[in-house]
């Protein structure tokens, strides 16, 4: 009688379990009815009863299925919609149990899963009441439905107008999927296996073992006991198949697949979901492109914090474990979790922080080698010949280095810079670029051997063949030209080559033009240089009218910085994706829109860092003779003690005004946004409002991860990575400032990730991408840049070619501080005063110099004096010099791309062992998968023979 008062309120039933002796699932709509009865108290044949409920049941689908379309109900309804609280009863659904296990509270307390505490959020939409998009969402929600995902709908405790739309996907909509998409799961254990070893090698490993006994436990090693065992990493997987579901180790259906894995799924699903009758009405994106829904995201673990300590308790969830064995302040210098962050986040996101850890360690090595470079230059200071002549030369006048306001002044005036230059110019600095050289092609070598490390044990060895994937975008565009596929032999969407060509041509001129626009913004710092330091030289104040060159290269520079910052805001990733084409896949995209973004703002850092390493000082003609930018300004001249110290200021500022305001805009305009959110919410709710927001809502008041993902990130440290190695000649202090940056960096990111944005969607990937490439490019470019600053920009050139041809050692084959003797003379060339042009003369005869107008004054160049037959002609050292600085570059590349290939080619981009154990590990898990097969065939044989069923004689 209780299953006849069931069925008589059942509108339809669509299926019934086979396995239905504990449990009987009837669903109506969206309607589920759980009935269990208690088997062991009754007398009746459950299974006539289950046939019974089976013919009623066909019965009555034929009539509700025809009515299904009429009595559905709108999804935006609001009588289906429950005003939100922690534990809500069903805004379109209600559930009967009419016996059952108890639900759990705690699922329902802690915002994670369905009102029912059963159904686990697997994704989160949001969208307002009030947005007139509301038949694009029932059209697209119904097609949700359609596609088995299962809904609630919950209205906002803090605005009754937002509505949050919870998602849940079923183990056999996970599993459809899955096997579509080729996940890997877990099937196997991993069996390790110990190579053979000789005596004595033994001998000797059980001697470090116990001389490591006595040393300080590694204090940068995480504590084990902390982290969970990650069950993915000990074992063997393939990509999930349902027929063969029987392989796979599966514990628990509700846990098999992980969150991150669930979200993704739940995704890949809303891309591909229709809103709208035509090509291009399909995806969650365009959705929130046109405002039909507000956000989507996957939904944190619970909270990052716990009154309890996580030693003595353990960690709440993942999110926590993470918090306080990654983000935290305190943890700076242990190794990061990877294997925790990659299954939190995602692969994409764990690659990233992988390689950024690397390229922090690798630093290490860069910052010291650097630092003593720059000790070695303070130690021998007081030894160094030439400046020593430069404070020792104050009977030596120096001509004015702009029109008519700049004064003469004497050599010994600039004796600070000198040694300031020294610091950074001296005899190590040539070893120093070519380690740095080295240095890069090591990084960028062992880099690829440890992401071959990770990719294995992440499961990415060949991912791209099975994961690549049209994009939803490409596929609407070009759906009406087909062509085979050559790998798949399916048919798929095709771009004409003449579409891809005129693509390809807009997209080129309007980055050439963003760059054009880059320039002319250099072109303007140039003018404001060359103006601004005649108006310092008649500044008011003694301090900027004695260092006008000093003032003009410091505002010069603050204010690049601006530009380059206005640049950046001004021409976003907006007008970069305006010029980016459509490429086919997901990848393709990125690193197309990635290689135009970088070449923007490469272009826009480093632009006028390039005028002052190559250009600043080197065409301005001679005293008499000055070249003119537009015939009207005179171009500027480098200090009289070189141009390396314009170009390290410019380095240093930049560098670090560009550090500290990504670190702000990164972490501290999020941390700013999401207390003005809760200060809102607590003047609206008091103190204890936030402890009252289930889940969902305490993710969508935090702030949403960049549209481009990792873009950021990687842009910051790739150009951080171009001015460690660039001019690192002109600056050896960069490494070191890029190490200490990186350092507070990925506790940055990391707390940001954690605390202060919506977890991003885990996404995979086997590498870093299109960035190693341009890794590559910055490390070949910078061999180049470095030889040139180096025969360039610094007097080392200069320097020797004086040593070895027209010093006091000249033919001994000596080079040392005694034979630099009267360097600084020989590198200077006299001016007549009376030669000055009109527009050129200054105010000041320089009668304060020796009580009479001054006759002859000195400059940086190798001339003929002004009596000589040529007068201010280029003397022969000048050409030795200019032919030694030629020499020099030759040498230099070939000598450094020599070493960069020879190392590239010793070190092998696969590990040895790690080849060995791929090789094993393919040959292992053929090996399992037949006896697992094995094992079937011979269990379902022995249920045959057992149940008297007749059979084939097949094998086995």
């Amino acid at each position: 009688s209780g299953f006849s008062t069931a069925l008589s309120q059942i509108p339809s039933i669509s299926s019934i379990s086979s396995e239905g002796r504990e449990d009987l699932q009837v669903n109506q709509l969206e309607t589920q009815i759980w009935i269990k009865p208690d088997i062991q108290k009754t007398d009746v044949d459950f299974s006539e009863i289950l046939n019974a409920i089976q013919e009623i049941a066909k019965d009555v689908n034929i009539f509700f299925d025809e009515l299904e379309g009429v009595n559905s109900p709108s999804k935006d309804d609001d009588s289906l919609l429950h005003h939100g609280n922690l534990t809500s009863t069903s805004d379109d659904a209600s559930r009967l149990e009419v016996v059952g296990e108890e639900v759990s509270d705690k699922n329902k307390i802690n915002g994670l899963y369905f009102r029912d505490g059963k159904c686990r959020i697997d994704y989160i939409l949001v969208y307002r009441k009030s947005n007139p998009q509301t038949e694009k969402r029932e059209v697209f929600e119904r097609n949700i439905r359609a596609e088995g995902l299962q809904m609630e709908k919950e209205s906002s405790l803090a605005n009754s107008d937002i509505i949050f739309v919870k998602l849940h996907a079923p183990w056999e909509v996970l599993g459809k999927y899955a096997e579509l998409m080729n996940v890997r799961m877990p099937f196997r254990r991993k069996i390790y296996y110990l190579h053979r070893r000789y005596k004595l090698m033994n001998r000797i490993e059980k001697q470090i073992s116990r001389f490591r006994g006595w040393l300080p436990r590694k204090p940068m090693k995480l504590d084990k006991e902390t982290l969970p065992d990650l069950e993915e990493n000990d074992c063997y997987t393939a990509p999930f198949s349902q027929q063969r579901i029987h392989h796979f180790i599966i514990h628990n259906k509700d846990t098999f697949f992980n969150n991150a894995t669930r979200s993704r799924i739940v995704h890949h699903i809303l891309q591909r979901v229709k809103y709208e009758e035509g090509k291009n009405k399909i995806g969650l994106n365009r959705l929130l492109s046109n405002g039909s829904y507000e956000a989507a995201f996957p939904l944190h673990e619970g909270s990052y914090r716990s009154k309890n300590s996580i030693k003595t308790h353990g960690a709440e969830n993942h999110r926590h474990l993470l918090y306080e064995c990654w983000a935290s302040w305190g943890v700076w210098y242990k190794y990061q979790p990877l294997d925790l962050v990659r299954r939190y986040f995602g692969e994409k996101i764990g690659l990233y922080f992988a390689w950024l850890g690397w390229y922090t360690g690798m630093l290490f090595p860069a910052a010291f080698i650097g630092l003593f470079v720059f000790l070695y230059g303070v130690t021998t200071l007081n030894h160094c010949q030439v400046s020593k002549e430069v404070c020792q030369a104050t009977d030596i006048i120096m001509c004015p280095i702009c029109d008519k306001y700049c004064p003469f002044m004497r050599l010994s005036d600039s004796c600070i810079y000198a040694k300031v230059t020294h610091l950074f110019d001296n005899g190590a600095t040539v070893f120093f670029a070519v380690f740095m050289a080295v240095w890069a092609t090591v990084f960028l070598e062992f880099w690829k051997r440890r992401r071959a490390v990770i990719a294995y044990d992440w499961d990415l060895i060949d991912w791209e063949e099975e994961e690549e994937e049209i994009r939803p975008q490409f596929e609407a565009k070009y759906s009406k030209k087909e062509r085979m596929n050559p790998i798949s032999g399916k048919p798929e969407p095709y771009q004409a080559f003449a579409d891809k060509c005129s693509r390809l041509i807009v997209s080129a001129s309007g980055i050439f033009f963003m760059i054009c626009v880059v320039i002319a913004a250099v072109f303007g710092i140039v003018i404001y240089r060359v103006v601004t330091v005649s108006t310092f030289a008649a500044f008011k104040w003694a301090l900027i009218r004695n260092n006008s060159q000093v003032a003009t290269t410091g505002t010069a520079v603050c204010i690049n910085f601006c530009i380059i910052m206005l640049l950046n805001v001004v021409t976003s990733e907006t007008l970069i994706i305006f010029f980016t084409e459509q490429p086919r896949t997901e990848s393709e995209w990125e690193n197309s829109f990635t290689l135009k973004m970088f070449l923007f703002q490469f272009v826009n850092l480093n632009s006028s860092t390039f005028y002052i390493a190559f250009f600043l000082g080197r065409f301005t003609g001679h005293p008499g003779a000055y070249l003119r930018l537009i015939n009207r300004w005179r171009l500027e001249e480098c200090h009289p003690s070189g141009c390396l110290i314009d170009l390290c200021m410019q380095m240093g500022i930049i560098m670090v005004l560009k550090q500290t305001w990504n670190n702000f805009m990164e972490l501290g305009y999020p941390l700013i946004q999401n207390w003005w959110t809760r200060r809102k919410l607590r003047q609206e709710y008091g103190t204890q409002g936030k402890t009252r927001f289930p889940q969902w809502e305490k993710d969508y008041n935090l702030q949403p991860m960049n549209a481009y993902g990792l873009f950021d990130e990687y842009l910051e440290m790739i150009l951080q990575f171009g001015f460690t190695t660039i001019f690192v000649a002109a600056f050896p202090l960069a490494p070191l400032l890029a190490l200490l940056n990186n350092i507070i960096e990925i506790r940055l990111d990391a707390y940001k990730f954690v605390t202060q944005w919506r977890r991003p969607l885990a996404s995979r990937a086997k590498d870093i991408g299109i960035w190693y490439g341009i890794l590559e490019g910055i490390g070949i470019l910078s061999v180049i840049t470095n030889a040139f600053v180096i025969a360039v920009t610094s007097d080392f050139i200069p320097r020797l070619v004086y040593a070895y041809k027209y010093g006091p050692c000249a033919g001994q084959g000596e080079a040392g501080q005694k034979c630099m003797v009267g360097y600084v003379n020989a590198s200077l060339s006299v001016f007549l005063v009376s030669d000055f042009e009109n527009r050129s003369e200054p105010t000041s005869n320089g009668s304060e110099f020796s009580g009479s107008p001054l006759k002859y004054c000195r400059y940086r160049d190798y001339r003929d004096p002004p009596h000589s037959p040529v007068p201010y002609g280029y003397t022969l050292q000048f050409w030795h010099v200019l032919a030694a600085r030629l020499a020099f570059i030759i040498v230099f590349e070939h000598l450094v791309f020599c070493i960069k290939h020879l190392i590239s080619y010793l070190i092998p981009d696969l590990p040895k062992d790690l080849r060995d154990r791929m090789r094993r590990e393919k040959y292992l898990i053929q090996e399992m998968m037949y006896e697992a097969e094995l094992e079937r065939l011979q269990k379902e044989r022995k249920e045959r023979k057992k149940n008297g069923k007749s059979y084939h004689n097949e094998w086995p």
